[in-house]
């Protein structure tokens, strides 16, 4: 004679499982995350081509407060005038500032980018009198947050660049 046993099962039928709660909040911040995915990096991109429009457009008009800076910081390279030099960079700034907000030629205008960002850190050695308080290099004055600011700049470069599609 055969029998049939009836064996005890750890599985669960969806009847048996108790329904998990939603945490209060989690819609709501999971639509924040998808917009912050769709709408952050042209947000990078815009608020980045508006700050090379509006400083470079300063630099051209010479109505910026940096541009005796900026011209100190290269007057020390041969063939190089600040009083040139400042609105020749300001053009560039627009022309870069440009392109990032027209989003086109990102894969030679972000390198650019890159490259003019980091040129800035030379203030940091040409005007170490004016960047840093009585020479202490922890101790940045008002010139020297200006340039260290530009780290959160390249930053911003780095990720539109990486996002950037080959």
């Amino acid at each position: 004679m055969t029998t049939t046993e009836t064996r005890p099962t750890n599985r669960t039928t969806n009847q048996q499982r108790p329904t998990a709660r939603p945490r209060p909040g989690i819609a709501t911040e999971n639509a924040l995350i998808a917009l912050a995915r769709r709408i952050g990096v042209p947000a990078l991109r815009i608020s980045l081509a508006i700050t090379f429009l509006w400083f470079g457009a300063l630099k051209i008009t010479n109505d910026t407060p940096v541009g005796d800076f900026v011209a100190g910081t290269v007057d020390w390279i041969p063939g190089v005038s600040g009083t040139w030099f400042v609105p020749v960079l300001g053009v560039v700034e627009v022309v870069l500032g440009l392109a990032l907000l027209c989003h086109t030629g990102l894969r030679v205008v972000l390198p650019l980018l890159f490259a003019h960002l980091t040129g800035t850190f030379l203030a940091l050695v040409a005007q170490a009198d004016v960047t840093f308080q009585d020479g202490n290099p922890l101790m940045l004055t008002t010139e020297g947050e200006f340039v260290i600011k530009n780290l959160i700049l390249l930053s911003a470069v780095l990720v539109l660049y990486g996002r950037r599609k080959a």
